[in-house]
């Protein structure tokens, strides 16, 4: 997989106590990055299924859109 760089400035105190205490600072900011993203995907998909169980009526439940989210979480 290909790398990108990306940057984003943060005050002079909080890059000075983050490299006191020996905080690898890229791959914080990359978990960060990577669970915004799954954030963004887990709403999408809740978003999906919400308007799927609105096509179908009454033949899917809020319970089974809730539980197919929460297995979503899990798989990955």
């Amino acid at each position: 997989m290909r790398s990108s760089t990306v940057s984003a400035k943060v005050s002079q105190e909080l890059k000075r106590k983050l490299r006191q205490r020996q905080v690898n600072i890229s791959r914080v900011i990359r978990q960060a990055l990577e669970q915004e993203v799954l954030k963004a995907e887990e709403e999408e998909l809740r978003i999906k299924l919400e308007e799927i169980r609105r096509g179908l009526g009454s033949k899917i439940s809020k319970e089974d859109t809730v539980a197919a989210v929460r297995a979503s979480r899990e798989g990955r």
